[in-house]
């Protein structure tokens, strides 16, 4: 009985993630095309049908469509019900990792958002709009209260130690990072403190570097050639949020005699 209703949790945890992330597949879509978020039902962006209530359900509707608009039989992009895997998965891994409905737990979930947004924003558009900046900022603001292990001193060298070098790097170097990069590592400094903005930015750039090794091995872009670097930002940020405190303690057992 007990796994049964752990399983029920689970299944109901995950699917709370896909709805959100099922906004943010709107979000993604309607930002940069300067349509309303609240006005306005979900749509074919094909046929233009107005989808109905059983065409929204989150990553099933996917399967159960095989993937294809009902009505004109266009192809729903599969990247869709993988941001909607995502959020299930990453809801469920936050009321794990922080527990079950806890502040951590929601204001980690909400900075996941916003980072899944500049990340997937950023790869269709290779722009970083303002507005996630500042949201990312109330989160850090947030988190002085859900978080106060990590102290202000932290978080004020976390703004600088990644961006900093970066602005510096891009004074030099004409294109070297963009300024949607910067101001993203700036506010995720604010929220993560300084070690885990390092570890966010270790993981961002070995992450983006063998991409585009890879890019340039298949020949799909030059040298000079310039690529998204917010997502994999997005990504080392994830991924200090989960598992920055035991690398930093794995990392830093090294050290004792």
């Amino acid at each position: 009985m007990l796994y049964l209703i752990l399983a029920f949790i689970g299944a109901l945890l995950f699917l709370i993630g896909a709805c959100f992330f099922s906004f943010l597949n709107v979000v993604v879509w309607r930002t940069p095309r300067k349509e309303s978020l609240v006005h306005g039902r979900s749509h074919c962006p094909v046929c233009g049908r107005v989808l109905t209530a059983w065409e929204l359900v989150p990553c099933f509707s996917f399967l159960a469509l095989r993937g294809k608009c009902y009505g004109c039989g266009a192809k729903i992009p599969v990247r869709d019900f993988w941001v909607e895997v995502l959020g299930g998965v990453l809801f469920l891994a936050c009321n794990v990792h922080f527990g079950l409905m806890t502040g951590r737990a929601l204001l980690s979930f909400a900075l996941l958002f916003i980072l899944t947004v500049v990340a997937l924003m950023d790869w269709d558009t290779m722009e970083i709009y303002d507005r996630f900046h500042v949201m990312i900022l109330g989160c850090a603001a947030l988190s002085l209260w859900l978080f106060p292990e990590i102290t202000l001193m932290e978080r004020l060298i976390g703004c600088l130690c990644v961006s900093a070098p970066m602005f510096a790097l891009a004074m030099i170097v004409p294109g070297g990072f963009g300024g949607g990069d910067i101001k993203l590592m700036f506010a995720l400094g604010a929220y993560l403190g300084w070690k885990n903005t390092l570890l966010a930015a270790f993981f961002g750039v070995v992450s983006g570097g063998l991409y585009a090794v890879m890019l340039l091995r298949k020949k799909k872009a030059g040298r000079k050639d310039q690529f998204a670097f917010g997502p994999f930002l997005c990504t080392g940020a994830a991924a200090a949020i989960f598992f920055g405190q035991p690398i930093l303690q794995w990392y830093l057992s090294l050290w004792q005699i």
